[in-house]
């Protein structure tokens, strides 16, 4: 593949997210609607925010929001948060961003519990080595660094894979 076929690409994927990004938006917007919110620019510019980054805690979308617009305060951030979980658009519970470096020097910065209760505590440097080869292994990294992680909790807790 040259590089204009790359570009191409890369330039369909961007649009592909950009349509489903302004899906999900239209469409929480619609259901913030239906339960009598008004649709203020502060909420537009939270739903942009928590839609096109990765936000791990809501200080990290607070202080996104008030490089935008320095009058969208702390309180504002909590409640609309508390609203897109309402509603399902979010689900803080069980998201997890994890971002360890190589050089991250934390030694209990990973937990695996088998199911014959093994358990591992691994530091940051093998969590990253695990990741790593697992997903060379399976053919999803080349030669590319991590760069953070992000972890849904299985809701299906009484189900075993």
């Amino acid at each position: 593949m040259d590089n204009q076929e790359k570009v191409e690409k890369k330039k369909v994927n961007e649009s592909r997210s950009f349509q489903s990004t302004q899906m999900q938006k239209e469409s929480i917007v619609e259901k913030l609607k239906d339960r009598g919110c008004r649709i203020t620019k502060q909420r537009l510019t939270l739903i942009d925010i928590i839609l096109e980054n990765d936000c791990s805690c809501s200080k990290e979308i607070y202080y996104k929001a008030a490089k935008v617009d320095h009058k969208i305060g702390t309180a504002t951030v909590y409640r609309m948060i508390n609203m897109l979980e309402e509603i399902g658009a979010i689900d803080r519970k069980n998201m997890y961003k994890v971002a360890y470096s190589e050089s991250c020097p934390m030694e209990d910065a990973c937990r695996v519990i088998l199911d014959d209760d093994t358990t591992y505590h691994l530091s940051a440097k093998e969590w990253n080595a695990v990741i790593k080869s697992g997903l060379a292994a399976f053919g999803y990294r080349a030669n590319q660094n991590i760069k953070s992680i992000t972890v849904k909790g299985c809701e299906c807790r009484g189900n075993k894979a």
